[in-house]
């Protein structure tokens, strides 16, 4: 994406195996797909740019196939077997100059060189959540999972990490800090790493340095962190969970800066733009969000009727010639116009007022088998 481009479309890859596109100049939204083998091992996991271009879509599905879309002819064109459903899905799509690396669950990374049938394999280690590439290294990944730590790769040298990050100090009661990473990203213009925990941790490396332990730690909620993205401004990262809570966190001082609001189910996609104060959000509510990182508003909101899992922000306009239209989207201004509502709402107190008078004067049977009324009296001081 230029580097002073606007966002005119985003694609989004959906539970059903639909690829989904809404432009937001036409304010419209279209799916993209191959109706005639439509099942559920289609679901999409991973998705990346195939050139730099944004011409073409890489769309990794758990059946262990990746696609290619062309955005100008709005159609699939080739289709490649890259992993076996058995090893697990995708937890990662990249794209090199000559080849395209794939990364699985199981831990089995392989590259394959464009035009070749040979692929180069590294095994990771198992419990892969997500494997990430470093954008100004291209031939660098990142690695990590459940009980599995943050290693970077050299592809041109994979025969050991370059780093391997060592966990934190055991805690407060000397018991072993377990290992979840989620979801990692690069730092723009520098050698460190954050990356998110199922553990609602955010942690900052620097192989650069001798220290393999994390250089910051910051925290935020009570429940699984699963996807982060990192803004054109290094000093912050935006992470969300699993119960649909949108945050900005100070990477200098490891606090909250803010909260994105709206969310409704957990967040699987994000994707801050390079540039602009924006990022976009998806998850498991069907709604895709655009908020401005700037006021925390919410710019754009679309409903895409299928949980989504992932989100690539595109300054090329949506090409809709093969697409079936899927409807208008639903521009949103202000997430204030919801609580402008539920103010207006009055406060229903009669029926509790009914039902405690009601139980303070209970009938009960007197002696002579008659209902009296008992009335409860106040204790005096």
């Amino acid at each position: 994406m230029a580097a002073n481009s606007q966002i005119c479309s985003i694609w989004l890859g959906s539970e059903t195996g639909i690829l989904k596109g809404v432009s937001l100049t036409k304010k419209q939204a279209f799916n993209f797909c191959e109706m005639s083998c439509m099942s559920r091992d289609q679901e999409v996991c991973v998705m990346a740019w195939g050139d730099p271009h944004e011409s073409e879509v890489l769309v990794g599905s758990v059946n262990g196939t990746v696609k290619t879309f062309s955005t100008d002819k709005g159609i699939f064109t080739a289709t490649r077997e890259c992993g076996d459903p058995s090893q697990g899905r995708f937890t990662g799509l990249a794209v090199t100059d000559s080849s395209v690396i794939t990364c699985v669950e199981s831990g089995l990374l392989k590259v394959w060189k464009e035009g070749s049938t040979e692929t180069a394999e590294v095994n990771v280690g198992n419990g892969i959540c997500r494997m990430q590439q470093n954008q100004s290294k291209r031939h660098c990944v990142a690695t990590g999972g459940k009980e599995n730590p943050l290693k970077v790769w050299d592809l041109e040298r994979p025969d050991k990490p370059i780093f391997t990050a060592k966990n934190v100090a055991h805690d407060w009661l000397d018991m072993r800090v377990p290992v979840w990473v989620r979801d990692i990203g690069f730092i723009p213009d520098s050698d460190k790493i954050v990356t998110c925990t199922g553990h609602h941790q955010v942690r900052v490396y620097d192989p650069s340095t001798p220290q393999r332990r994390p250089v910051l730690e910051a925290r935020f909620g009570e429940y699984p962190l699963t996807a982060l993205s990192v803004p054109a401004n290094q000093g912050t990262v935006v992470v969300g969970n699993t119960h649909g809570e949108l945050a900005i966190l100070d990477l200098r001082k490891g606090l909250v800066c803010g909260c994105l609001k709206g969310l409704a189910g957990a967040v699987r996609g994000l994707q801050c733009h390079p540039s602009l104060p924006l990022v976009a959000s998806c998850g498991l509510d069907r709604f895709l969000r655009v908020h401005s990182l700037k006021d925390h508003s919410l710019q754009h909101k679309v409903y895409l009727k299928s949980r989504l899992n992932c989100v690539l922000l595109s300054s090329r306009e949506l090409e809709s010639s093969n697409a079936d239209f899927s409807g208008d989207v639903e521009e949103v201004k202000a997430e204030e116009e919801e609580d402008e509502v539920w103010d207006t709402m009055e406060t229903v107190k009669e029926k509790a007022k009914k039902r405690a008078a009601q139980k303070d004067e209970a009938p009960v049977t007197g002696v002579d088998g008659k209902k009296e009324k008992k009335t409860s009296k106040k204790k005096k001081k």
